[in-house]
């Protein structure tokens, strides 16, 4: 049931700083991010992307905006895609907060983890799953089984979606990394999700070309198979 592309944002002035942005305003992509935001278009190039959907901060904006003209989509944006709500952690080095005693629970109890004046990681990863499942769904439905649509998101959330396609608790998420601009696809089936991809970052127009959907040998849509490949693939 659809193909989801989750694409991180381009690296921003906080990233360049070590700040713990959040969603403070004004954020934007530096340099590096812009000039990765404009190399997703080409890595992208022959994949038939039906919607893009993305956080509202501006650097996710900032990092589709390229992409969406280049195909003439007009991203939707979604709340649920948000980053965390760091709550009074906004602002922060990453430096000094690590020395705060909630920075242990993050990284190795994530699922406990609230942060003050906040939101916790599993609220977090609940409203981004949720959000996975309805687009997925409606998509399927406009655009037909095989669609492929991206969702443009900040590294927290897009490793609590990895983790939940992945069938692994919240706690074991830190274990994922999605760097700046990396794409990472996830095919969502009846029965389960199958992750594709984490972490990718090759350049060319070639390197995710195994993602284009096959063509139906009949009239209707082929669906795309719950079964898992035993024995390995060829």
């Amino acid at each position: 049931m659809t193909t989801l592309i989750l694409l991180r944002h381009g690296r921003s002035s906080a990233n360049a700083a070590g700040v713990l942005a959040g969603r403070s305003p004004g954020v934007e992509l530096d340099e590096t991010g812009r000039a990765q935001a404009e190399r997703v278009v080409e890595r992208l190039a022959p994949l038939p992307i039906a919607e893009i959907v993305t956080s509202p901060m501006t650097r996710c904006q900032q990092t589709v905006a390229p992409l969406a003209a280049a195909r003439g989509l007009a991203p939707v944006l979604d709340e649920r895609f948000n980053e965390v709500d760091y709550g009074s952690w906004t602002g922060g080095t990453l430096k000094s907060l690590a020395k705060e005693p909630l920075w242990k629970v993050v990284q190795a109890h994530p699922s406990a983890a609230v942060f003050p004046e906040g939101e916790g990681l599993a609220g977090m990863q609940a409203r981004a799953v949720a959000a996975v499942r309805a687009h997925a769904a409606r998509i399927a439905v406009e655009h037909g089984p095989n669609a492929l649509w991206l969702a443009c998101s900040h590294g927290d959330v897009i490793k609590a979606v990895l983790a939940d396609a992945l069938a692994t608790h919240l706690d074991n998420f830190q274990r994922i990394i999605v760097d700046t601009c990396s794409v990472s696809v996830v095919h969502y089936t009846e029965t389960r999700p199958f992750v594709a991809r984490v972490n990718d970052l090759g350049d060319g127009p070639g390197a995710l070309a195994a993602l284009i959907p096959p063509k139906p040998r009949r009239r209707r849509a082929a669906k795309r198979s719950s079964d898992a490949v035993v024995g390995g693939s060829t």
